[in-house]
Parts: structure tokens; C-alpha cells; sequence
């Protein structure tokens, strides 16, 4: 057994890290109220137009009375947690243990940390009412296609998913009709499972449609 792995002596005693996990994160957030979550790069500069919209959008939130949750990092969930804590609403980061650490920002007012990636994603789905993605990399496309993956299969009940900047995201959702769609891996029907939008009043027009 890899030393620096192990908890405790074995698979067993990691069950009580993972249900430590799970009971703080529940007591945590179930106390919140409506909340949604941002994501999208790390690695976004301050001077991109992106971190400057995610800013805009979590303050327009925290003013449509949501929580914005955000993985607690830098690029995105900075700007995303800056906006919904100078806007005065409840800032939540849910940080990420990693070899090279991921500094929480100081803009998420309430922060828990989790060792485990799957503990931390059944938080972000099980108390989000709308997941917000700006462009990211592999992490901001594995919580895209976890979420319409769950959606679609009935795992967890519909909600918005809205995805910013249509150039973005235009190359990608054009290869799925053009090989996901055409092949039948998805029917055309589930090009509805999400949204794509340019700016965060666009989005925030979306979440509140849904919700009318």
C-alpha cells in the first residue's frame, strides 16, 4: 500500500474519512437556503472577460436571493465568489485537497475542505439549483457532462444548466450533432438538457424562466 494513501491502516478505516466528509458537508450546506454553482478555470486572469462576467453574475445572484457555491480556487470561483461577497450574499467554496494545494480565495466567506472528489461533487449536485459553467478545462467538463449525464438518466430531477460564452462552447456542442446526435449516441432532444448564453443577465434570465 502506497504509504502516503493510506488512512488509518486500509479501505476500511477510509469509510469513516469519506462519511466524515459527507456529514460535514450536509450540516453545512443543508442550512444555506437556494444556492447554485459557478465553474470554470482556474487559470482565468482577472483582466479576462470572463472572470470579469462570473464577477457580474455572482453579484446578480446574491440580488435573485441565491448562495453562490464555487470549488473555493482561483480564475472563476474567485470572481464568482468576489461578486456574491461584496455584494453582501452567502459566499461558499468547496475546496479541493491536491498534491499541489489549491489555496482557497478569500472571497468564499464559508469553506469546506474535502480530500475526496466524489464527496465534494454529490455537494455541489445534491444543493445547487443551477449549475453556472464558464470555460474551463478537464474539471469544468467533467461537472458539464456529470450533470446532463444525471439528468438524462434520471439520477437527479431537471435544472438549469447554463453554459457562458458562445464561442466557447459553440465548436463543442456542434460536434455533438454532428457526431453524438447523427450517430444516435444522444437523440436530438438532449441538446435541451443545457443552455448557452453570452452574458450573466442572459443566464440569470434563464434560471429564473425555469423556476417561473
Amino acid at each position: 500500500m502506497n504509504n502516503k494513501d493510506d488512512f488509518r491502516g486500509g479501505d476500511t478505516w477510509r469509510v469513516f474519512r469519506i462519511m466524515a466528509e459527507f456529514v460535514e458537508g450536509f450540516e453545512t450546506l443543508s442550512r444555506l437556503g437556494p444556492a447554485v454553482a459557478v465553474f470554470g478555470s482556474a487559470r482565468t486572469k482577472k483582466d479576462n472577460e470572463f472572470y470579469q462576467k462570473a464577477e457580474r453574475l455572482g453579484s446578480l445572484l446574491v440580488k435573485e436571493n441565491y448562495a453562490v457555491v464555487t470549488g473555493a480556487g482561483p480564475g472563476i470561483m474567485e470572481a464568482a465568489n468576489k461578486g456574491a461577497t461584496e455584494a453582501g450574499g452567502k459566499s461558499v467554496g468547496l475546496n479541493i485537497e491536491l498534491p499541489h494545494e489549491q489555496k482557497p480565495n478569500p472571497y468564499a466567506k464559508t469553506l469546506i475542505s474535502f480530500h475526496y472528489f466524489f464527496c465534494r461533487k454529490v455537494m455541489f449536485v445534491k444543493y445547487a439549483q443551477a449549475f453556472f459553467i464558464f470555460p474551463g478545462g478537464f474539471g469544468t467538463l467533467d461537472e458539464f457532462f456529470e450533470s446532463t449525464g444525471l439528468i438524462q438518466t434520471r439520477r437527479i430531477g431537471k435544472f438549469p444548466v447554463i453554459l457562458i460564452g458562445r464561442k466557447y462552447w459553440g465548436k463543442l456542442l456542434r460536434w455533438f450533432r454532428s457526431s453524438l446526435v447523427s450517430n444516435g449516441y444522444i437523440s436530438d432532444k438532449d441538446m435541451n438538457l443545457f443552455h448557452i448564453v453570452e452574458e450573466p443577465e442572459e443566464a440569470i434570465d434563464v434560471l429564473k424562466k425555469f423556476y417561473q
